[in-house]
Protein backbone atom coordinates (compact mmCIF):
# COMPACT_ATOMS: atom_id res chain seq x y z
CA UNK A 1 0.00 0.00 0.00
CA UNK A 2 1.33 3.42 -0.96
CA UNK A 3 1.89 5.81 1.96
CA UNK A 4 3.81 8.73 0.42
CA UNK A 5 2.70 11.24 -2.18
CA UNK A 6 4.93 12.58 -4.94
CA UNK A 7 5.96 15.68 -2.95
CA UNK A 8 6.99 13.59 0.06
CA UNK A 9 9.23 11.45 -2.16
CA UNK A 10 11.16 14.41 -3.60
CA UNK A 11 14.53 15.51 -2.22
CA UNK A 12 16.71 18.61 -2.59
CA UNK A 13 19.39 16.76 -4.56
CA UNK A 14 17.70 14.57 -7.16
CA UNK A 15 20.97 13.53 -8.81
CA UNK A 16 21.80 9.82 -8.92
CA UNK A 17 22.69 8.62 -5.40
CA UNK A 18 25.48 6.49 -6.84
CA UNK A 19 27.42 9.65 -7.67
CA UNK A 20 27.22 10.95 -4.10
CA UNK A 21 28.29 7.59 -2.65
CA UNK A 22 31.02 6.92 -5.23
CA UNK A 23 33.71 8.05 -2.76
CA UNK A 24 34.09 5.81 0.32
CA UNK A 25 33.27 7.31 3.72
CA UNK A 26 35.25 5.39 6.32
CA UNK A 27 33.75 7.26 9.25
CA UNK A 28 31.10 6.50 11.86
CA UNK A 29 27.85 8.32 11.17
CA UNK A 30 26.51 7.44 14.64
CA UNK A 31 28.16 7.96 18.01
CA UNK A 32 29.61 5.23 20.23
CA UNK A 33 26.58 5.16 22.56
CA UNK A 34 24.23 4.54 19.64
CA UNK A 35 26.46 1.84 18.14
CA UNK A 36 26.89 0.00 21.44
CA UNK A 37 23.18 0.04 22.18
CA UNK A 38 22.37 -1.18 18.67
CA UNK A 39 24.79 -4.09 19.12
CA UNK A 40 22.97 -5.03 22.34
CA UNK A 41 19.65 -4.97 20.49
CA UNK A 42 21.13 -7.28 17.86
CA UNK A 43 22.46 -9.57 20.59
CA UNK A 44 18.94 -9.95 21.98
CA UNK A 45 16.97 -10.05 18.75
CA UNK A 46 19.08 -12.12 16.34
CA UNK A 47 19.13 -15.85 16.97
CA UNK A 48 22.39 -17.77 16.58
CA UNK A 49 23.01 -19.32 13.16
CA UNK A 50 20.68 -16.86 11.43
CA UNK A 51 21.06 -15.70 7.84
CA UNK A 52 21.36 -11.92 8.16
CA UNK A 53 20.94 -9.30 5.45
CA UNK A 54 22.36 -5.84 6.14
CA UNK A 55 20.77 -3.41 3.69
CA UNK A 56 22.23 -0.01 2.73
CA UNK A 57 25.29 -0.89 4.75
CA UNK A 58 28.87 0.28 4.91
CA UNK A 59 32.23 -0.83 6.35
CA UNK A 60 30.81 -1.77 9.79
CA UNK A 61 27.54 -3.55 10.53
CA UNK A 62 27.62 -3.19 14.36
CA UNK A 63 26.84 -6.90 14.70
CA UNK A 64 28.03 -8.43 18.00
CA UNK A 65 31.25 -10.31 17.38
CA UNK A 66 30.54 -13.22 19.73
CA UNK A 67 27.36 -14.34 17.99
CA UNK A 68 27.38 -17.19 15.46
CA UNK A 69 25.89 -16.45 12.05
CA UNK A 70 25.02 -18.90 9.31
CA UNK A 71 25.63 -16.20 6.72
CA UNK A 72 25.81 -12.39 6.60
CA UNK A 73 24.95 -10.71 3.30
CA UNK A 74 25.66 -7.06 2.67
CA UNK A 75 24.20 -4.46 0.36
CA UNK A 76 25.16 -0.86 -0.30
CA UNK A 77 26.30 1.69 -2.86
CA UNK A 78 30.07 1.79 -2.36
CA UNK A 79 32.20 -1.22 -3.27
CA UNK A 80 35.22 -0.14 -1.20
CA UNK A 81 33.14 0.25 1.97
CA UNK A 82 31.46 -3.14 1.49
CA UNK A 83 34.81 -4.83 0.78
CA UNK A 84 36.19 -3.54 4.08
CA UNK A 85 33.26 -5.03 6.03
CA UNK A 86 34.84 -8.37 6.95
CA UNK A 87 31.68 -9.86 8.47
CA UNK A 88 30.06 -10.15 5.03
CA UNK A 89 30.11 -13.53 3.29
CA UNK A 90 28.88 -11.80 0.15
CA UNK A 91 27.48 -8.44 -0.93
CA UNK A 92 25.96 -6.62 -3.87
CA UNK A 93 25.53 -3.03 -5.02
CA UNK A 94 22.12 -1.60 -5.93
CA UNK A 95 20.39 1.79 -5.86
CA UNK A 96 17.05 1.23 -4.14
CA UNK A 97 15.74 4.61 -5.28
CA UNK A 98 15.94 3.34 -8.86
CA UNK A 99 15.12 -0.34 -8.38
CA UNK A 100 13.50 -1.85 -5.31
CA UNK A 101 13.57 -5.51 -6.40
CA UNK A 102 15.88 -7.49 -4.11
CA UNK A 103 17.76 -10.29 -5.97
CA UNK A 104 17.13 -12.95 -3.31
CA UNK A 105 14.69 -15.88 -3.15
CA UNK A 106 11.49 -15.95 -1.10
CA UNK A 107 11.84 -16.81 2.59
CA UNK A 108 15.64 -17.05 2.59
CA UNK A 109 16.54 -14.35 5.17
CA UNK A 110 16.06 -14.67 8.94
CA UNK A 111 16.86 -11.09 9.88
CA UNK A 112 17.05 -7.94 7.79
CA UNK A 113 18.86 -4.88 9.14
CA UNK A 114 18.67 -1.24 8.08
CA UNK A 115 20.71 1.32 10.04
CA UNK A 116 20.64 5.09 9.42
CA UNK A 117 19.30 4.37 5.96
CA UNK A 118 15.51 4.48 5.88
CA UNK A 119 15.74 8.28 5.71
CA UNK A 120 17.04 8.05 2.13
CA UNK A 121 14.29 5.83 0.71
CA UNK A 122 11.99 7.42 -1.85
CA UNK A 123 9.94 4.24 -2.40
CA UNK A 124 9.92 2.56 1.02
CA UNK A 125 6.61 0.80 0.36
CA UNK A 126 7.99 -1.24 -2.56
CA UNK A 127 11.14 -2.12 -0.65
CA UNK A 128 9.18 -3.11 2.46
CA UNK A 129 7.10 -5.56 0.42
CA UNK A 130 10.30 -7.03 -1.02
CA UNK A 131 11.78 -7.44 2.46
CA UNK A 132 8.58 -9.16 3.59
CA UNK A 133 8.91 -11.54 0.62
CA UNK A 134 12.52 -12.59 1.31
CA UNK A 135 12.09 -13.00 5.09
CA UNK A 136 11.50 -16.44 6.57
CA UNK A 137 8.21 -17.09 8.38
CA UNK A 138 9.48 -15.82 11.72
CA UNK A 139 11.86 -13.34 10.16
CA UNK A 140 12.58 -9.92 11.66
CA UNK A 141 13.14 -6.51 10.12
CA UNK A 142 15.21 -4.26 12.43
CA UNK A 143 15.32 -0.57 11.49
CA UNK A 144 17.44 1.86 13.51
CA UNK A 145 18.07 5.57 13.06
CA UNK A 146 18.93 8.74 14.94
CA UNK A 147 18.51 12.41 14.07
CA UNK A 148 21.37 12.61 11.59
CA UNK A 149 21.27 12.48 7.80
CA UNK A 150 22.75 13.83 4.62
CA UNK A 151 19.79 16.19 4.44
CA UNK A 152 20.07 17.02 0.76
CA UNK A 153 19.70 13.30 0.00
CA UNK A 154 16.73 12.69 2.31
CA UNK A 155 13.19 12.99 0.86
CA UNK A 156 10.77 15.62 2.09
CA UNK A 157 8.87 13.16 4.29
CA UNK A 158 11.98 12.93 6.45
CA UNK A 159 13.29 16.50 6.38
CA UNK A 160 9.90 18.07 7.20
CA UNK A 161 9.02 15.67 10.04
CA UNK A 162 9.82 15.72 13.74
CA UNK A 163 11.69 12.77 15.25
CA UNK A 164 8.45 11.36 16.66
CA UNK A 165 6.71 11.76 13.30
CA UNK A 166 9.51 9.80 11.63
CA UNK A 167 8.90 6.86 13.95
CA UNK A 168 5.18 6.97 13.13
CA UNK A 169 5.93 7.17 9.42
CA UNK A 170 8.19 4.10 9.42
CA UNK A 171 5.60 2.22 11.49
CA UNK A 172 2.84 3.14 9.03
CA UNK A 173 4.81 1.88 6.04
CA UNK A 174 5.57 -1.41 7.80
CA UNK A 175 1.98 -2.06 8.88
CA UNK A 176 0.51 -0.92 5.55
CA UNK A 177 2.70 -3.38 3.68
CA UNK A 178 2.26 -6.63 5.55
CA UNK A 179 4.28 -6.51 8.76
CA UNK A 180 2.91 -6.99 12.26
CA UNK A 181 2.78 -4.14 14.77
CA UNK A 182 6.47 -3.35 15.40
CA UNK A 183 8.20 -3.17 18.73
CA UNK A 184 9.50 0.37 19.15
CA UNK A 185 12.59 1.26 21.18
CA UNK A 186 13.51 4.85 22.00
CA UNK A 187 16.59 5.71 24.00
CA UNK A 188 17.70 9.23 24.83
CA UNK A 189 20.67 10.63 26.68
CA UNK A 190 20.27 9.98 30.39
CA UNK A 191 22.64 12.75 31.50
CA UNK A 192 20.27 15.60 30.64
CA UNK A 193 21.69 17.79 33.43
CA UNK A 194 24.87 18.23 31.43
CA UNK A 195 23.85 20.31 28.43
CA UNK A 196 27.09 19.86 26.52
CA UNK A 197 27.06 16.12 27.13
CA UNK A 198 23.50 15.98 25.84
CA UNK A 199 24.59 17.56 22.56
CA UNK A 200 27.14 14.83 22.02
CA UNK A 201 24.78 11.86 22.31
CA UNK A 202 22.62 10.64 19.47
CA UNK A 203 19.03 9.67 20.25
CA UNK A 204 18.28 6.04 19.42
CA UNK A 205 15.15 4.94 17.56
CA UNK A 206 14.51 1.35 16.57
CA UNK A 207 11.53 -0.51 15.10
CA UNK A 208 11.52 -4.30 15.11
CA UNK A 209 8.83 -5.86 12.92
CA UNK A 210 8.04 -9.53 12.37
CA UNK A 211 6.51 -11.28 9.41
CA UNK A 212 4.40 -13.63 11.53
Amino acid sequence: MEVLNSYQRKKIDESNDEVFYSSPKFVYHLDANFRQYLSRVYENEIADYSIVLDLMSSWDSYLPKGKKYKKVIGHGLNKQELEKNKIFDSYWIQNFNLNQEIPLDDGTIDCCLMVAAWQYLQYPENLTREILRILSNKGKFIIAFSNRAFWHKAPNIWTTSSEEERVKYVRKVLISNGFNEPKIIKKFNESTLNFFNFLNKDPFYCLIATKE
